[in-house]
Formats: C-alpha cells, structure tokens, sequence
C-alpha cells in the first residue's frame, strides 16, 4: 500500500461518518480514528514485521510518515536552547541523501569542521542531485533528517556552530 492509496482511504473514511475503520495487510496495519463525519482525530500506521523479501517496496513508503514528523519538532527544541547556531535549510523539495553514493563516506558527521562553500548533502529532485554547500564556516552541531527521507523546502537539515 502506498502514500497515495492510505491518503485516499484517509478522505474515504473521513467523508463516509464511520467512527473508526481498521485495515491490516501482510505489510502494514492501519488504524483511523474520526471525530464525525469532517474531523479526522487520528490515523495511526504500524509497519507490521514480516519477510524481508515482502518488505522490498515498504521501506519507501513508511518512513515518509514517521521522518517527516520528527524533524519539524527537533529544531525548534534546539533552537529555543542554542540561537547562537546557524540553520542550513533545504532550498528545495526532494529526497535528502548524507552520501554522494551508497558505497561512499557521508559528506559531513556531526561534529565535523566545515568550511564555506563545502559540500554538506545531496539533495536529489526529479532524477537530478544537488549538491547543499555550506554557507558559513563552523561545527556540524546537529543533523535534523535521517538519511533518505523526503524534505520539504526551507526545512532545517543541519545546525552549524560558527564560533
């Protein structure tokens, strides 16, 4: 099941007034919660364990619900505590990479020294990969998105310490 057919069950079940609905697969179990017969409380997804070969296509699509939440969360924590760091933000949507290549060291850890103009991730949009330089010269302090995940634009990806 992917992204798009859970938003559709989503408004289905928003628009026809059931209460509650549950569906479970092989791969995925799905728990949605309304309010009525408009406001949709919760939806709940549970990534059920199974073969490894029948999650081929489901690492794709699940974390995209669970990534997606985090990072918008950790930054402001962070930056209520620390104004003195810089945020380097997505200047476009797409799909957030730390390597250049799957075999290939990440371009930054934290705790790395970088400097201005230097590599700090990949961002890949429609088939083609971005190279996010820095823009200041400092310390990886914090890196807010997990590998792989989707980021939207003007996401915080990193915190940088310029002292």
């Amino acid at each position: 099941m992917d992204i798009k057919e859970i938003q559709s069950l989503i408004r289905f079940v928003a628009k026809s007034g059931a209460s509650e609905v549950s569906l479970e697969t092989e791969d995925v179990k799905i728990t949605i919660k309304t309010g009525g017969t408009t406001n949709l409380e919760t939806t709940v997804l549970q990534q059920v364990p199974a073969v490894p070969t029948q999650l081929t296509g489901m690492p794709q699509a699940m974390p995209a619900a669970a990534p997606a939440a985090a990072p918008v969360e950790e930054p402001a924590s962070v930056e209520e505590s620390n104004d003195n760091y810089i945020t380097v933000k997505s200047p476009i949507i797409g799909t957030f990479y730390k390597k250049p290549s799957p075999d290939k060291p990440a371009f930054v850890e934290v705790g790395s020294q970088v400097n201005q103009g230097d590599v700090l991730c990949v961002i890949e949009a429609m088939k083609l990969f971005n190279d996010i330089e820095s823009e200041v010269s400092g310390k990886i302090v914090k890196i807010l998105v997990e590998d792989s995940s989707p980021v939207e634009f003007d996401q915080p990806l990193f915190l940088i310490d310029p002292s």
